[in-house]
C-alpha cells in the first residue's frame, strides 16, 4: 500500500494512487489531522482528479479548528457532511414544495386526474368531466390550488346560471373541482383545505315524475320486442325486478336461479349484495335465453364483452311512442330509469309498505324511497274508504251506545 506524504501544510498528507494517473503525476489522497475531545483524528477529502489540493485541505483544516475555538459549527469533517447533506436535502424538500405549489389547477387536472379519470371511467363520463372543465378553467385554470378561494367557486356557479345552465350542473361542476382538491390531497401535491366546502351547493330536485301507466309499459315493451330482443329482455328485467342498468349489463348467469325464481345482485350502487324475486315473465324470459356457463354474461354486447350504455333502441322505440312529445322538463320524460320507477311506483300503488319498497330496490336509506310516499297516500286513502263502507253497513241497534 503507498505510504503517507507530508505537505508543506501542517496536518495535511497524502498518498499516491498505484496506478491512477493526473496529469502526468500520479492522482493524490488527500486527508487533514486533527485532535478533537482530546483524541487524534484524521479524515479523507478525496483524489487531486476531483479538484482537491493541499492548500485548499489546509483551508477545511484551519476552518475546523476555528470552529472549535468559538465553539460555533461544524468541528469535524463527519459533522460538516452531515450539515450539508441535511441542508441538502431541505433545498430540495423546499424547492419540491415550491413546484408543488406552483402546480395550477390546470396542469393537475389535463396532465393527472383527467387521464385517470378516463381510463377508470366510462368514455361517457370521462367526456362529461371534460366538458365541465371549459367552465372550470377561465376561472381557476391558471390558479395554483393554494390560491383557489370560495369566491372563485361562486364566480363559476355565477357564470353557469348567467348562460341558462341548471343547478345540477352546477353541482357536478362543484363535484369534479372537489375530486381534484382530494386528488392532488391524496398524491401529495396539496396539502390545505377544499374551498368546495365552504361554498353552498345549488340545491335541486331532479328525482323522476314520471312512470309508465300499465297501458304505457305494454306498448313498450312490445315495440322492443319488435325492434330488438335483447333490449325487451332487459327492459323487462328492469321493469319486473327493478333493476338498474348497470346491474343488468354485468349480470352473470351465476347469479340467476331460474329453479328458485331468484337473482342475485352483486357489488350493487350502495356495495351491497341484494335479491330480487322473478315474475313469471321474467323467469320464462330467462328460460328462453338458455343459460350458459357460470361467468357468462346474461346480456353481453355483440363482441361478447360488457355492455357500456343503453342501446339507440329505446330511445328510437320512446320517440316513435311519443312518450316525451311536447316535454321539456327532464324529470316528466321517459328515460331507461324510469322503467325502475315504474316499477317502484307501481309496488307502492299496490300497497306494498315504504320499507319492503326499500330493500327491493336497494335503497341505503329510507329517505331514498320516500318520495313514492305520494302514491303511498293514494292507497291508504282507499283503504280509509273501504273502512267507512264497512261502518255504513253495520249500524248500531237504537238505543245501544258504542263507547270508543
Amino acid at each position: 500500500m503507498a505510504k503517507w506524504i507530508k505537505t508543506t501544510f501542517p496536518g495535511v498528507r497524502y498518498r499516491e494512487h498505484d496506478t491512477r494517473k493526473h496529469g502526468v503525476k500520479k492522482d493524490q489522497y488527500f486527508t487533514i489531522r486533527y485532535k478533537l475531545d482530546g483524541k487524534g483524528k484524521e479524515e479523507g477529502l478525496g483524489w487531486a482528479s476531483e479538484d482537491w489540493t493541499a492548500s485548499r485541505a489546509y483551508g477545511h483544516l484551519l476552518e475546523l479548528k476555528k470552529n472549535k475555538k468559538i465553539g460555533e459549527g461544524p468541528q469535524s469533517l463527519g459533522e460538516k457532511r452531515e450539515i450539508e447533506e441535511t441542508r441538502r436535502i431541505e433545498a430540495a424538500a423546499e424547492k419540491e414544495q415550491i413546484e408543488k405549489d406552483t402546480l395550477t389547477f390546470n396542469q393537475i387536472f389535463t396532465k393527472q386526474y383527467y387521464p385517470i379519470a378516463e381510463q377508470n371511467k366510462t368514455k361517457g363520463a370521462a367526456e362529461a368531466e371534460n366538458s365541465l372543465f371549459k367552465w372550470i378553467d377561465p376561472v381557476i385554470g391558471k390558479l395554483p390550488l393554494k390560491n383557489i378561494s370560495p369566491l372563485h367557486l361562486e364566480r363559476i356557479k355565477k357564470n353557469m346560471a348567467n348562460e341558462g345552465r341548471a343547478p345540477r350542473t352546477a353541482q357536478y361542476a362543484l363535484a369534479l373541482i372537489r375530486q381534484v382538491f382530494n386528488y392532488a390531497k391524496d398524491n401529495g401535491l396539496y396539502s390545505g383545505a377544499c374551498p368546495v366546502s365552504k361554498v353552498k351547493i345549488p340545491k335541486f330536485d331532479n328525482k323522476r315524475q314520471r312512470f309508465l301507466t300499465h297501458e304505457e309499459a305494454e306498448k313498450l315493451l312490445t315495440a322492443l320486442k319488435a325492434r330488438s330482443i335483447d333490449v325487451y329482455h332487459m327492459a323487462l328485467l328492469s321493469l319486473h325486478c327493478g333493476l338498474r342498468a348497470g346491474e343488468g349489463f354485468s349480470l352473470q348467469w351465476a347469479d340467476v336461479n331460474i329453479e328458485a325464481g331468484m337473482i342475485t345482485l352483486r357489488d350493487t350502487k350502495n356495495g351491497k349484495t341484494r335479491h330480487c324475486q322473478m315474475t313469471s315473465a321474467v323467469k320464462e324470459m330467462f328460460t328462453k335465453r338458455k343459460p350458459g356457463n357460470k361467468d357468462d354474461l346474461v346480456f353481453p354486447s355483440a363482441k361478447g364483452t360488457l355492455i357500456g350504455k343503453i342501446s339507440k333502441t329505446f330511445e328510437i322505440v320512446v320517440d316513435e311512442l311519443k312518450f316525451n312529445e311536447g316535454v321539456d322538463d327532464p324529470r316528466h320524460k321517459v328515460v331507461w330509469h324510469s322503467l325502475r320507477h315504474t316499477y317502484a311506483s307501481w309496488l307502492v300503488q299496490s300497497g306494498v309498505s315504504l320499507y319492503v319498497v326499500q330493500k327491493m330496490l336497494g335503497h341505503s336509506q329510507i329517505s331514498q324511497t320516500e318520495r313514492y310516499s305520494h302514491l303511498h297516500q293514494d292507497t291508504i286513502t282507499d283503504a280509509v274508504k273501504v273502512f267507512e263502507a264497512a261502518l255504513k253497513k253495520e249500524k248500531p241497534k237504537a238505543g245501544k251506545v258504542i263507547n270508543f
